[in-house]
């Protein structure tokens, strides 16, 4: 029987949908496409930030000097960078449906700044039960012991828990503990994957 559902968060609750800011920022920077994600999220100062060695704000500052941005460009480029993601609102209301019958948990590689965000910017940290966010644990996904603790703090065991991402590393990990997973991409539709599993909305 499933007891616990866990989310990712970006690329499955968050998306992003506009990437013109981000582009902007690449022709003014004379960055590739796409290439401004892999210095916030790839680089190696942005797998500190997510593994918690260094804080979000230092991050932005390594950004900011990297390409001698003045403050007020970098609060620009910090601002555009996030402007197109868009928050799922159709899900966030399906998940707090299930909140009544199953605990509701997160998994998010993010730096030091996820809570606050999830609070006070996207108003959705109540939704969940447990957030576990890799700048606090110093691990991220796929690293199984990320998985195992999420499992120990609610109190579930593989087979009881269900995990939708939208990496297929991280699928496989958690699909490789005995965990039940639905590997999230646009065209998903959570209720109907959930419907297969025996989640039918938000009853037992």
């Amino acid at each position: 029987m499933i007891k616990a559902i866990i989310f990712d968060f970006g690329g499955v609750l968050l998306r992003t949908q506009n990437r013109q800011g981000r582009r902007k920022w690449e022709e003014k920077l004379g960055l590739e496409e796409w290439e401004s994600e892999v210095f916030v999220f790839g680089s190696e100062m942005g797998t500190k930030a997510q593994m918690g060695e260094i804080t979000n704000q230092r991050l932005w500052e390594w950004i900011g000097q990297r390409f001698s941005l003045s403050p007020q460009e970098l609060t620009e480029f910090q601002h555009d960078f996030w402007a197109g993601d868009v928050l799922d609102s159709a899900l966030i209301d399906y998940i707090r449906s299930l909140k009544k019958y199953y605990q509701i948990a997160m998994i998010s590689n993010a730096s030091d700044s996820l809570r606050q965000n999830l609070k006070d910017r996207h108003h959705i940290a109540d939704v969940f039960d447990l957030i576990v966010c890799s700048a606090e644990e110093q691990i991220m996904k796929p690293h199984k012991e990320i998985f195992l603790r999420t499992m120990e703090r609610l109190g579930c065991g593989p087979a009881e828990a269900v995990f939708v991402d939208d990496s297929e590393p991280n699928i496989q990990a958690a699909r490789k503990l005995g965990m039940v997973t639905v590997h999230f991409r646009p065209s998903t539709d959570v209720p109907s994957e959930f419907m297969k599993l025996g989640i039918n909305g938000g009853k037992r």
